[in-house]
């Protein structure tokens, strides 16, 4: 069984994590997969990123499904990418925690409302891929416990693995009382300069830690990278030849290729 909901999570901002969303969501959207991203950070990156708005005045969004307003089928949007679906967010998604704090099940809402949509032959979507915050808060919890696997993006900068050890803390308590599946699917090296020797030191000591975990792709400093959110559209499309291109559909490869193992195993 592959495992479909996945979350791109580390608690550290600026990693590249709403890059590696947008840009594997597209790669295996230009594969022929069927995808949802949900995009659980209020910041709404993903969203823009995609060529939608993150403005207030919608209540189609992640934030409505989680506050108990909608069912999820509603708030799914369509972008302008082929296979490529999308439940927004918007800065009202920073209320939750407190809006949510008498509620027993609340880690629970996200991994109920997604169980909706995986038990419903309607959606029949090959992955869908989570969009984290940049902090371990609810929100995190909520994607950790309604996750099947995790992909963490890894800058590859002093004190990079030192954030991981707070990550995998949380993910082991997560493991241990809400969610026993959850796993790391691979960790992706990002931001990666050749000329700088530190970016060649971190890949040799995440590669020490977590073996085979580390993706061999990895995701290169690259200036079209940062211009194509601002297009709202994936640099994949933006610029199909620049080296961050490059390596993310080396990465969709890879990514894909992780499930053909599983299945010719299984």
């Amino acid at each position: 069984m592959e495992k479909k909901i996945i979350s791109v999570i580390n608690q550290k901002g600026g990693v590249g994590k709403t890059t590696t969303v947008i840009n594997l969501a597209a790669g295996l959207s230009m594969k022929g997969k069927k995808v949802l991203v949900i995009d659980l950070d209020p910041q709404g990156n993903a969203t823009t990123g995609l060529g939608l708005s993150n403005n207030i005045s919608s209540d189609r969004t992640i934030y409505n499904v989680l506050n108990g307003n909608k069912k999820i089928f509603e708030v799914i949007k369509q972008t302008n990418f082929e296979n490529l679906d999308i439940i927004s967010s918007n800065v009202d998604l920073s209320g939750l925690e407190v809006e949510t704090a008498g509620e027993s099940r609340r880690a629970f809402k996200l991994k109920d409302e997604l169980a909706l949509i995986l038990n419903d032959s309607r959606a029949s979507y090959d992955y869908i891929i989570i969009d984290c915050p940049p902090s371990l808060s609810l929100l995190t919890i909520m994607a950790l416990v309604a996750s099947e696997a995790l992909v963490v993006p890894l800058q590859t900068e002093f004190f990079a693995l030192e954030g991981l050890t707070q990550l995998m803390k949380t993910i082991e308590r997560i493991k241990s009382n809400l969610n026993p599946s959850l796993e790391i699917r691979g960790i992706l090296l990002t931001m990666y300069d050749k000329r700088n020797k530190l970016s060649g030191q971190v890949e040799i000591e995440a590669r020490n830690y977590f073996k085979e975990k580390v993706y061999l792709t990895s995701v290169p400093r690259n200036v079209r990278l940062s211009e194509a959110p601002s297009h709202g559209v994936p640099v994949l499309l933006y610029d199909k030849v620049c080296p961050g291109s490059k390596a993310y559909f080396k990465f969709t490869q890879e990514f894909l290729e992780q499930d053909k193992k599983v299945e010719s195993a299984a």
